[in-house]
């Protein structure tokens, strides 16, 4: 076992503080790394409040890591110590499933290992995550940084970027296609981004017309104020695909009438009852609603390569890991263009 420095919630409503824990030996298809950066998720804060009654304290949060090898396994044969390397919301799934045998672990039919709260498979201990200085992890769930993908930006696409990526490629999204992203958050603002360089022709739909400027910036073609009746009528059937990013619950219904006959509406934000709708607005355009989550390791990979072929990076700002409790709160208030970046190389420094 090897002791290392992270910052944990110890329970309830308490905020993340410094907090020694242990990283296991190295099993024989193991990689060891030096966490370099972790993104901020909205996740991280739902987790140490215990929103979803699930959470097991300690909690060391972290989900969207970019890290360096420092050690691997007798086994290991995809990566080497000095890779430049990154571990997303899983670290482990059965493996033997038909999801997993095709790649989607995120569908694990006995429930994937979740990076953070969650209980390993072999030795029944909890996961701790790259809120700390180094990580432990299974090579088959860790991923490979392309050359010129900057590691600092590049941590929010394992949470952020692939939840948004792997409906848009689902849903075959790509040149000619009418999208329309609800919201312009962390999620919100990855969406247009993957969406415009696939090629989709980009509306944002918003409460707050002061995010036009923001939204045309990141390649929207076109802004939608949801709380313009006339517009959003006149705006009835012209979406061939609607993604959803608003993370709380709230009244899907008169999104639902902007898709297309056989268009989609796929909700990726919130985790939670919504209130209920009129069947009649599906029926009448046989438009489908539905919901996507992560994805799979090999979907993960093939993100960040097209986020490096093509320069796509969420907008980040950095901060220190002292900052984390004054960052969560600024997070709460959604003051933040779009997502915030631990540099783990300040832990311990404050």
């Amino acid at each position: 076992m090897t002791s290392t420095l992270a910052y944990a919630a110890l329970s309830q409503g308490s905020t993340v503080e410094p907090f020694k824990i242990e990283r296991r030996e190295l099993r024989d298809d193991d990689i060891a790394m030096d966490v370099l950066y972790c993104g901020v998720c909205h996740s991280d804060l739902h987790q140490i409040r215990n929103d979803w009654h699930n959470s097991v304290y300690p909690v060391v949060p972290g989900h969207e890591i970019v890290g360096r090898v420092t050690a691997v396994g007798a086994g290991v044969t995809k990566h080497q110590v000095g890779d430049t390397v990154a571990v997303g919301c899983l670290v482990d799934s059965c493996r033997v499933c038909e999801p997993c045998e095709e790649g989607l672990e995120q569908f694990c039919e006995k429930y994937p290992t979740p990076t953070y709260n969650g209980q390993d498979r072999h030795d029944g201990s909890m996961t701790f995550g790259g809120y700390s200085g180094q990580l432990v992890t299974s090579e088959r769930f860790v991923l490979r940084v392309p050359e010129g993908l900057d590691p600092e930006r590049a941590a929010p696409l394992l949470c952020a970027g692939i939840t948004t990526w792997s409906p848009l490629r689902h849903w075959k999204v790509g040149p000619g296609t009418k999208v329309a992203v609800i919201g312009l958050g962390g999620l919100g603002h990855m969406g247009v981004k993957l969406a415009v360089g696939l090629g989709a022709e980009v509306t944002v739909i918003t409460t707050s017309p002061g995010k036009s400027d923001d939204a045309r910036t990141l390649g929207a073609i076109d802004v939608l104020i949801s709380k313009d009746e006339d517009a959003m009528k006149a705006a009835g059937s012209r979406f061939d695909f609607i993604l959803d990013t608003i993370p709380v619950p709230h009244d899907i219904a008169p999104y639902l009438s902007l898709a297309k006959r056989d268009g989609s509406v796929v909700i990726v934000g919130v985790i939670d009852m919504v209130p209920t709708f009129h069947s009649g607005v599906l029926l009448m355009g046989r438009r489908a609603l539905s919901a996507s989550m992560i994805g799979g390791i090999p979907e993960t990979q093939e993100l960040l390569d097209f986020c490096a072929e093509h320069n796509i990076l969420p907008d980040c700002e950095t901060i220190s890991m002292a900052e984390i409790n004054h960052a969560y709160e600024r997070m709460d208030r959604s003051d933040v263009k779009y997502r915030f970046v631990i540099d783990m190389s300040t832990l311990g420094k404050d």
